[in-house]
């Protein structure tokens, strides 16, 4: 703490915890309006962005299921919260025996933020703007797969990967929050996905929905083309 008190969005978020109440039944049901209405928020956001982007969300899992029919490989990136949401989506591919089907095959995918040698190299050496787009520029290929993952959709290190990607003829998938950032402006994602909160919990809750059923409609297409 530095003695200037909770951040302001830290007693917006739990407004209970900062009240002089004393009396327990109160707070506890500061709470539980609290847990309805964050509940109601998430489950109402997930619904307006899967009635917004249902098709596209189709559209986009044939053209991964595609890619990995042709040997594609996914290369998945993001930074902070977003980094361990890449490193989940790639194992989600990595381990598909535990999706829709029991499909036995795992997918070649990739988290571009796993090798902390690497990581910190390039941001030494060169800048954190190129710790991604290096890698795809090493490892990428024309039909591979990349993904990242943003709350603000205006990370520099993924605004160029995303450039490097397309140059270089992979798919690309952005998801991103509030109005989408500087990545919608962007010609280099084929398929961008963005959830409109102000809140970055919700805004990340939603992703991770959105990137778990873009994997299981992946995996469908897969089985429906065997």
């Amino acid at each position: 703490m530095n003695g200037n008190g909770p951040a302001a969005d830290v007693q917006a978020l739990y407004p209970f915890l900062y009240s002089d109440a004393s009396d327990v039944d109160s707070v506890i049901e500061q709470v539980r309006r609290s847990t309805v209405d964050k509940a109601r928020e998430i489950t109402e956001l997930r619904a307006s962005v899967f009635a917004e982007d249902g098709q596209r969300l189709l559209d986009c899992a044939r053209a991964l299921s595609g890619a990995f029919a042709c040997g594609g490989r996914l290369l998945a990136f993001g930074n902070g919260g977003s980094s361990t949401d890449a490193q989940d989506l790639a194992s989600l591919f990595l381990s598909p025996a535990s999706g829709p089907g029991g499909d036995p095959t795992p997918l070649p995918a990739f988290g571009l933020t796993n090798d902390i040698a690497v990581i910190t190299a390039l941001s030494n050496d060169i800048g954190f703007d190129v710790v991604f787009a290096r890698q795809i520029a090493a490892f990428g290929r024309a039909g591979d797969i990349a993904v990242g993952l943003s709350t603000s959709g205006n990370s520099a290190n993924l605004l160029r990967a995303f450039d490097e990607a397309s140059r270089r003829g992979l798919l690309t998938v952005g998801i991103a929050g509030y109005d989408g950032g500087k990545m919608a402006e962007l010609d280099s994602i084929d398929y961008l996905f963005v959830v409109p909160s102000p809140s970055v919990h919700r805004i990340q809750e939603t992703q991770t929905t959105l990137y778990h059923v873009l994997w299981e409609l992946t995996l469908a297409g897969l089985r429906d083309s065997t």
